[in-house]
C-alpha cells in the first residue's frame, strides 16, 4: 500500500469514461468476427447491419473506440482493417467475468508462489488508524502490522491477474497528516491452509508480487523463509 503527498493526486478528469452498452456490443461483435485474433476487413455499413445500427452510427462508434485505444483502425479505399487492442480484450474479459459470476457464483482459484522480502513498508501502512479501523469493521480483525509478500510467475501470475475483475472487500483511501493513503481490495485467502486475506492496493510498486495480511504473523505461524513455496487459495467475495 502506498501514500503520496496530497498535492500529487491525479486529476479526476484523467479517468476514462465508462463504456456504454452499445460500445461493449460492438467490441463483442468484432471479437466474434475474429478481430480478437488479428485484423479483419469490414465496412461501417457491414458492421452496422450486424449490430443493428446505421452506417453513420457504426462509423462514429469505430472512431470513438479507436480514439480511446480499444481498436486499431486502418482505412483503405472503401473498406477498413480493424483489430482489438489488449485493452479491449481486458475489458471484454471483465464483462465475461460478470456474467460468469452471475450464473456460476463467486470464483475460486489455486496456485503457488515463493515467499519474498518486501520493501518494509507494510508495518507503517497497516498501523495507520485509517486502515486499522476499516480492517476491524470489514474483515473482522486487526491485521498483524506487516504483509507477507509472495512472488508469482508464469501461470500463477496470469491467474492472479484475474483479481482486477473480482469483487472483494473494499478498503477506502483517506487523507491524514497532509498525505493521501490509497485504497485497496481484500480477498479471502488461505496460505498452506491458513486463513488470511490477499490485499490488492490501488497503487503498488509490484508487478509480480501479491501481499497477504492476517491477524498473526504469517511467516512465524507457517514457518516460512524467503524462497519457500506456498500453496495459495483465493475466493471472491
Amino acid at each position: 500500500m502506498t501514500a503520496s503527498d496530497s498535492g500529487a493526486r491525479p486529476s479526476p478528469g484523467t479517468r476514462p469514461r465508462r463504456l456504454k452498452g452499445d460500445e461493449i456490443y460492438i467490441l463483442r461483435r468484432l471479437a466474434l468476427d475474429g478481430a480478437d485474433r488479428g485484423p479483419i476487413t469490414v465496412t461501417s455499413g457491414e458492421l452496422g447491419e450486424r449490430v443493428g445500427f446505421s452506417q453513420q452510427a457504426a462509423d462514429r462508434y469505430l472512431v470513438d473506440l479507436a480514439q480511446r485505444g480499444l481498436i486499431v483502425r486502418a482505412l483503405a479505399a472503401r473498406r477498413q482493417r480493424v483489430e482489438l487492442t489488449p485493452a479491449a480484450l481486458e475489458l471484454l474479459q471483465g464483462e465475461y467475468h460478470l456474467y460468469r459470476r452471475l450464473f456460476e457464483g463467486p470464483s475460486r482459484v489455486r496456485f503457488e508462489g515463493a515467499v519474498a522480502s518486501g520493501l518494509g513498508e507494510g508495518r507503517y501502512y497497516l498501523s495507520q488508524p485509517g486502515y486499522v479501523l476499516q480492517f476491524a469493521e470489514r474483515l473482522g480483525y486487526r491485521p498483524y502490522p506487516g504483509t507477507l509478500n509472495v512472488r508469482l510467475e508464469g501461470d500463477a501470475l496470469r491467474t492472479a491477474g484475474l483479481l482486477k475483475h473480482w469483487t472483494g472487500v473494499r478498503i477506502d483511501g483517506f487523507e491524514a497528516g497532509g498525505r493521501s493513503f490509497g485504497g485497496a481490495q481484500c480477498f479471502r485467502a488461505r496460505l498452506n491452509g491458513h486463513d488470511c486475506h490477499l490485499i490488492h492496493p490501488d497503487r503498488t510498486h509490484y508487478r509480480d508480487v501479491v501481499e497477504f495480511i492476517s491477524s498473526d504473523c504469517l511467516r512465524e505461524a507457517l514457518g516460512l523463509i524467503d524462497g519457500g513455496r506456498v500453496a495459495i487459495e483465493l475466493e471472491e467475495s
